[in-house]
C-alpha cells in the first residue's frame, strides 16, 4: 500500500490535463459551429434543421445555432454564362447560336430560388430558357435576315428570356450573341451572292464614269463647235464690213478710172442695146482729152514766151 500511493497521486494530474484539453477542445468546435461567415457579393441562406429560413444573412460574420442551423452562401454577384443553341431559320435554314449570358440570382429572393430549384439553378432554369428563347425567335427570321438585324434579334431573346426566368429571381444583366454559324451551303450561296453585289457595284461604277467622260466629251466638242463658228461669224462679220467699206469707197469715178486703166484703147462695138457704157467712155475720153489739151496749150505758151 505504501508503494502505490505515491503512483496514484502521479495519474491525477495527468488526467485532469487530458480533460481540460478536451474540454477545450470540445468548446472549441462549438463556438466555429456558432460562428459563420458571409462573403461579399454573396446571402446566406439559414437552414434550420434543414428546414430553410426566411431570415437572410447578409454580408460578413454572424452567429448562428451550433449542431442545429447551417448556413449556405448564394452567390449575387454577375455571372457569366455560354451556351451553344443550336435553331431552324424560317426559311429552315440550320442556325447554330453561340449565346452568352450575363445574369445574378436576386438578393431578396435567394432563400426562395435555394428552396424551389437548390443550389443547381443554373442547369435547371437558365440552359433550357436559353435554348427555347432562341429557337423561338430564330424561326422568326430568315436566315440572311439574323445577320442583317441581328441586333434585333438580340432583343427579342432577351425579351423572352427575362420573362422566364424572373419568376425564379434571376436577373439578366447582359445578353449577346457571340456567334451565328450556318450551313456550307448556305455559306457558299451568300459568299456568291455577295461576290455578284460587288460585281454589279463595279459595273455601275464604270458606266457612271463612261456616263461622266462621254458627257465631258460631248460637252468638249459643243464648246469647241461654238468657238468655231463664232469665229466664223466674227470672221464673216468683218468680211461683210470691209466690203461695205469697199462699196462705200466705190465711186463712179473711181470706177471709170478703173476702167480706163485697163481699157486697150479700142472702142467696143455695140449693135443696138444700151450704149451708156460707151457715152461714159467717150465722156470720160473727152474730159481726158480736154485736160490734156489744156495742158499743151499752156506748156506751149510758157515755151513760146521767150521769143517775144
Amino acid at each position: 500500500m505504501t508503494v502505490n500511493a505515491p503512483i496514484n497521486a502521479k495519474k491525477n494530474p495527468a488526467g485532469k490535463i487530458v480533460g481540460i484539453v478536451i474540454t477545450c477542445f470540445a468548446a472549441l468546435i462549438i463556438i466555429c459551429s456558432a460562428i459563420t461567415t458571409v462573403p461579399a457579393g454573396h446571402t446566406g441562406v439559414i437552414l434550420t434543421m434543414g428546414k430553410v429560413n426566411e431570415r437572410m444573412l447578409g454580408e460578413g460574420l454572424h452567429f448562428k445555432i451550433p449542431f442545429v442551423q447551417d448556413v449556405v452562401k448564394i452567390n449575387n454577384q454577375i455571372q457569366v454564362y455560354e451556351v451553344d443553341a443550336p435553331a431552324v431559320s424560317r426559311d429552315l435554314q440550320t442556325v447554330s447560336s453561340t449565346i452568352a449570358v450575363n445574369y445574378r440570382v436576386n438578393e431578396s429572393q435567394s432563400a426562395s430560388i435555394y428552396q424551389k430549384i437548390g443550389e443547381n439553378y443554373q442547369a435547371v432554369t437558365l440552359t433550357p430558357a436559353v435554348q427555347e428563347s432562341v429557337k423561338s425567335v430564330t424561326a422568326k427570321y430568315t436566315a440572311e435576315e439574323l445577320i442583317t438585324e441581328r441586333s434585333a434579334v438580340g432583343e427579342q431573346m432577351r425579351d423572352i428570356l427575362s420573362a422566364k426566368i424572373s419568376e425564379y429571381g434571376l436577373m439578366i444583366e447582359k445578353f449577346n450573341i457571340v456567334n451565328f454559324d450556318f450551313s456550307e451551303e448556305f455559306n457558299k450561296a451568300i459568299e456568291q451572292k455577295q461576290v455578284a453585289e460587288q460585281n454589279l457595284i463595279k459595273t455601275r461604277t464604270e458606266q457612271e464614269q463612261a456616263i461622266v467622260v462621254a458627257k465631258a466629251e460631248a460637252e468638249k466638242k459643243v464648246i469647241s463647235a461654238e468657238a468655231a463658228a463664232k469665229a466664223i461669224k466674227t470672221q464673216a462679220e468683218a468680211q461683210a464690213d470691209a466690203n461695205q467699206l469697199l462699196n462705200d469707197s466705190l465711186t463712179a469715178l473711181v470706177l471709170q478710172n478703173k476702167m480706163l486703166e485697163k481699157w486697150d484703147g479700142q472702142l467696143p462695138k455695140v449693135n443696138g442695146g444700151d450704149s451708156s457704157l460707151l457715152l461714159n467712155v467717150e465722156t470720160a475720153l473727152g474730159s481726158n482729152a480736154t485736160s490734156g489739151a489744156a495742158a499743151n496749150t499752156t506748156k506751149t505758151a510758157d515755151t513760146a514766151a521767150p521769143t517775144n
